[in-house]
């Protein structure tokens, strides 16, 4: 039997997947237009590969979209982008980033939602040093960190090291499948419980919850990346 590479953080990789701007976020059209979601859904990805950028610990940002806009946006911030498949749901697409990211030398993989308002480096760092920790005390076993979604039945954040020792498996009840395939692989499992982290934008009532200078911060954040994009 195969025995797994061992765990190793230096080289982590971040994969954040975002679909189009025309379907994104449809959920929160009761509350939003379509022209204050496309700003909402840019301004958390710029914010997002801002903090990511200024993460140490972060050594590259893919992003996995099929959108020309996302795509172009995300390269100004010096993000690669990975085109999403054709064929396939989210964790398809991911599996794909995961492959392509280990391809360009990661040897660890945080997959990272894009519709996080208050991701932070605090918040991030509370996932690495969860990691590292359980590195120094597996002796190089397979590590599974997970950051639950504040529902406490999904998953915000997922960092593998090898990168493929479990697959991503998110949608309905993620975590608990995420639990369940981190202790098939005999990994050393560790559970970072982060408000900040936690909390997504996902339903209209999310918005209700979200602090309304944020949330302007936000619009306002997307609008300037729209109007940058459309300068000659």
């Amino acid at each position: 039997m195969d025995h797994p590479a061992p765990a190793d953080l230096s080289r982590l990789h971040v994969l954040v997947p975002l679909r189009g701007l025309a379907v994104g976020k449809t959920r929160l059209g009761l509350a939003l237009d379509a022209e204050e979601r496309e700003a909402l859904i840019l301004g958390m990805l710029v914010h997002a590969l801002t903090t990511l950028r200024e993460w140490p610990a972060c050594r590259q940002v893919h992003v996995i979209t099929d959108d020309a806009d996302i795509a172009d946006v995300s390269r100004r911030a010096a993000a690669h982008v990975i085109a999403e498949p054709i064929e396939g749901d989210l964790n398809a697409a991911l599996r794909a980033g995961r492959d392509a990211a280990v391809a360009a030398g990661a040897s660890a993989i945080l997959f990272l939602p894009a519709d996080l308002p208050l991701l932070s480096r605090p918040g991030l760092s509370a996932v690495f040093d969860a990691a590292d920790a359980a590195l120094a005390a597996g002796s190089g076993r397979p590590i599974v960190v997970i950051a639950p979604s504040d529902a406490r039945s999904g998953t915000n954040a997922l960092l593998l090291s090898p990168p493929s020792i479990i697959d991503p498996m998110f949608g309905e009840a993620s975590l608990e499948a995420h639990i369940r395939a981190a202790a098939q692989a005999d990994a050393s499992l560790q559970l970072v419980v982060d408000p900040a982290l936690g909390f997504d934008l996902d339903m209209p009532d999310d918005l209700e919850r979200l602090d309304a200078a944020r949330m302007l911060e936000l619009l306002d954040l997307g609008s300037q990346t729209v109007a940058a994009a459309e300068k000659p």
